[in-house]
């Protein structure tokens, strides 16, 4: 645990920096399940993520001391089951608006929640909340960024960037971080408020595709469609040749292909 200066209430004010670990969501979880109640707010970072994860159990590559590696625990005990996709937005916005600071424009949210700029991932979130009840008892918060890593293997070359691709010069990771903690309290207390249209309103002002004709896949078939939502439990509307249809989450396939 380490004292720090980032200018939030809860935030990141209990830091736990790792040099390494197989993933900083596991060690969060290893750690709430063990000790006293933890602090709200705690976050982990780790210089090198071994077996980091995306969602569905997806593989995230990282170089080590190169990019953001971090978990935040949160315990929104507030907020109903059947609107907890609303703190994917929450989370979404606040790494959205983090990296707007040092990317001047072009960000954009991916459904559920990875980062684009432009046509490809900056990074990736991986929320896993655990229930009791009806409610959320608490929520471990992945977060993976593409800081200052400039080369991808050749398997995701194609379909990775990083900040310092963009900007063509390193970013101090802490700087980020900062900015990360103060949008990640503030979206996260307009959720506890239940401001749920302002986070929808953000979030679809954000997202990757919004309201733009565009191809993708459903079970290997390619369709042009437009999306034109996302519902509360988290659902994408996607308006199509065949009507409006629904997709849960990996149902529904992005492609570039024209």
């Amino acid at each position: 645990m380490q004292n720090n200066t980032f200018s939030t209430l809860f935030v990141g004010q209990n830091l736990i920096k790792l040099k390494e670990v197989d993933s900083t969501n596991n060690f969060l979880k290893d750690l709430v399940s063990k000790s006293e109640p933890l602090a709200e707010g705690t976050v982990i970072m780790a210089d090198n993520q071994f077996a980091g994860r995306g969602q569905q159990e997806s593989v995230w590559e990282t170089q080590a001391g190169k990019n953001i590696s971090t978990s935040i625990y949160l315990k929104p005990s507030f907020l109903p089951l059947n609107k907890q996709f609303y703190l994917n937005m929450a989370v979404s916005l606040a790494v959205s608006d983090a990296l707007s600071c040092f990317v001047p424009e072009g960000v954009k949210v991916k459904w559920p929640n990875d980062m684009y700029y432009q046509n490809k991932k900056l990074g990736g979130i991986l929320i896993e909340n655990t229930l009791t009840g009806n409610s959320i008892k608490s929520s471990v918060i992945g977060i993976g960024l593409n800081i200052n890593q400039s080369e991808f293997s050749d398997s995701i070359s194609q379909r990775a960037t990083s900040v310092i691709q963009i900007l063509q010069r390193d970013v101090f990771l802490m700087d980020i971080m900062d900015k990360l903690f103060i949008f990640m309290e503030k979206y996260y207390l307009i959720l506890r408020t239940g401001k749920y249209s302002i986070l929808q309103n953000d979030y679809l002002s954000r997202l990757y595709n919004f309201n733009i004709p565009a191809l993708y896949m459903q079970n290997g078939a390619v369709f042009e469609g437009t999306i034109t939502g996302v519902e509360d439990d988290g659902r994408l509307t996607v308006d199509t040749k065949n009507g409006l249809k629904v997709f849960n989450f990996k149902e529904i396939e992005f492609t570039h292909t024209k």
